[in-house]
């Protein structure tokens, strides 16, 4: 396998320097200039960058920045700007066939089998606890904070925990399904403060051996398991940030699943990424190879075509834009700790993290990207649910 340097040694001279025409075209529908001065313009250190744009799309523009053939002074404005006009989907109408192969496979193939459930932990969630301890608050929660009152992540994370804690109107003695509990920051502050009962659900081992260290002496179950592999009743259920990795031809089973498992007048919270538009090429195929396997976001018709006959609606909360900021933390954080991580991860991995956390938060900048709430109930439940938005001290 090629070195970093010899990768850039191998492309260097491989295409003129002069950016073509569509690129400068479609880079400029944003806003965007190729060895500009603007903070958010690309600077090109090789003109291979050109070549691999041309011949593999989005997923040749972020693999050129992690091999370090362009940079840019400010990646979440430059995001924010290719986001917000779309240029990655009009990049997609010269790459038919690739774009035909992504609808195929995410249209035909069951992407989040059982089988294949798994896949995401081993490739992202356990790369290394200690990457997402640097990166993260001391609740290790690794999904949007609630910035409304909170001066820093260690509150915005804390408020999130106890705005769901309270929408569920968790008493003490019920018991709480957290389908996806990541580290258990979730079921540990649920467990303290509201005396609940919690079984948490992942597919990460490294998370699953986190958080059972983590609950000890609490009344906190984790297990190692897929969702659709849970037994039993509870009074509540929760799932924060999983829904993305069930996928589109999951969502009746994953819903049917939850009523299965909630009791009739309980309460289901579902907490998830979502996108403004339901097109399935909006799959960045960088993220996808990247980052989060297998992933597919939501429109909100996709969910509410699944909850017909199964669920109401009583409450949708979107505060998308907090993810940005909480994105924007993440990344200042992964950047101080750098020199502690050095020593285990190379510089491809540290631009391929960079990119992802700047990449994501112009996504919710742009507005392209939601950050929702949901609360659910059977039919069969006669309380009335009053929705609030509680200011968490």
């Amino acid at each position: 396998m090629k070195s970093y340097i010899e990768k850039q040694d191998s492309y260097r001279n491989s295409m003129p320097d002069e950016p073509p025409a569509i690129l400068r075209k479609l880079a400029g529908m944003a806003g965007v200039k190729f060895n500009g001065e603007s903070p958010w313009d690309i600077q090109v250190n090789d003109a291979a960058v050109y070549d691999m744009i041309l011949t593999k799309g989005s997923l040749g523009f972020g693999e050129a920045y992690m091999d370090g053939l362009w940079d840019c002074r400010s990646l979440d404005q430059l995001f924010t700007r290719l986001t917000a006009a779309r240029v990655q989907d009009r990049l997609a109408i010269w790459f038919r066939l690739p774009m035909i192969v992504r609808i195929i496979r995410h249209q035909i193939f069951n992407l989040q089998s059982i089988s294949r459930a798994f896949q995401v932990g081993k490739l992202h969630y356990d790369i290394g606890n200690d990457v997402f301890e640097a990166m993260l608050d001391s609740t290790m929660s690794y999904s949007c904070g609630y910035w409304e009152d909170a001066d820093n992540l260690e509150e915005a994370q804390q408020k999130k925990l106890d705005m769901i804690c309270q929408k569920l109107e968790l008493k003490s003695g019920e018991r709480l399904l957290d389908i996806g509990c990541g580290w258990g920051g979730l079921a540990m502050h649920a467990a303290r403060n509201y005396g609940v009962e919690v079984v948490g659900v992942t597919v990460s081992k490294q998370q699953e051996e986190w958080a059972r260290q983590r609950c000890e002496g609490l009344p906190v179950e984790i297990l190692l398991s897929d969702y659709r592999d849970v037994t039993g009743k509870f009074d509540k259920v929760v799932s924060v940030g999983m829904f993305e990795h069930v996928g589109l031809k999951n969502y009746g089973v994953f819903f049917d699943k939850v009523l299965e498992l909630l009791k009739d007048d309980g309460l289901f919270l579902l907490h998830t990424i979502g996108t403004d538009r339901s097109e399935v090429w909006a799959i960045d195929p960088w993220i996808d190879k990247y980052i989060f396997r297998n992933g597919r976001l939501p429109a909100a018709r996709n969910i509410t075509a699944a909850l017909e006959d199964r669920f109401l609606i009583e409450d949708w909360h979107n505060f998308g834009l907090d993810y940005d900021r909480t994105l924007m933390s993440w990344w200042n954080n992964f950047n101080q700790a750098w020199d502690s991580l050095a020593g285990k991860y190379d510089l491809r991995f540290y631009r391929m993290w960079k990119y992802y956390l700047h990449c994501c938060a112009g996504f919710f900048r742009s507005r392209r990207g939601q950050l929702w709430q949901m609360i659910l109930t059977k039919r069969q439940r006669a309380q009335v649910y009053r929705s609030t938005r509680p200011r968490v001290y």
